[in-house]
C-alpha cells in the first residue's frame, strides 16, 4: 500500500476514534477513488469540492426557512434582541473568516493537514464538533497576516 493511501487510512482511523463521522466519510470516499483508479475525479473534486460542499452546508442552514420552519417575523426580531443583533455580528465575523479560510486554504494546500490534524484532535479530546478546518484557516491567515 502507497504512503497516500496509508496517511488517509490514518485520517479516517482518527476520525472513528474522535466520532468524527464527515471526517471518516471523507477519508474513506477518498481512498475509494484511489483504490477504484479513479484518479481523474481529484482535479475536479480539488477545484469544486469546497464550493460543493459550501452549498451542501447552506443548503442545509436555510432549510428551516425554506421548510417554513423559520417565519419571516422570527427573522425581523432578530433585529430587535441584543442576542440576535449579536449573533448576526458574530455571523458576519465566522463569514469573513471562513472566506479567508478557503483562499488559505486553496492558495497554501500545505496547511490543510495541519488544519484537519488539529480539528480531528480538538474533537477527540475537547468534545468538540468537526465544523473547524474552514474557521481555523480563517483565524490562521489572519495570524501569518495573509489575505
Amino acid at each position: 500500500m502507497d504512503m497516500t493511501s496509508m496517511l488517509l487510512l490514518v485520517f479516517a482511523a482518527l476520525g472513528i476514534i474522535s466520532s468524527n463521522t464527515p471526517v471518516t466519510v471523507a477519508m474513506v470516499f477518498l481512498l475509494l477513488l484511489r483504490v477504484l483508479n479513479l484518479n481523474q475525479a481529484f482535479p475536479w473534486l480539488e477545484k469544486y469540492g469546497l464550493t460543493l460542499g459550501i452549498i451542501i452546508l447552506t443548503i442545509g442552514v436555510m432549510a428551516p426557512l425554506a421548510s417554513g420552519k423559520m417565519s419571516l417575523q422570527t427573522i425581523g426580531e432578530s433585529f430587535l434582541h441584543w442576542k440576535s443583533l449579536l449573533a448576526i455580528g458574530v455571523g458576519l465575523l465566522v463569514a469573513y473568516l471562513g472566506g479567508r479560510g478557503a483562499t488559505l486554504m486553496s492558495t497554501q494546500p500545505t496547511v490543510v493537514a495541519g488544519l484537519l490534524i488539529g480539528t480531528v484532535l480538538g474533537v477527540a479530546l475537547f468534545k468538540g464538533v468537526p465544523v473547524g478546518p474552514l474557521i481555523a484557516a480563517g483565524i490562521l491567515s489572519l495570524l501569518l497576516g495573509k489575505s
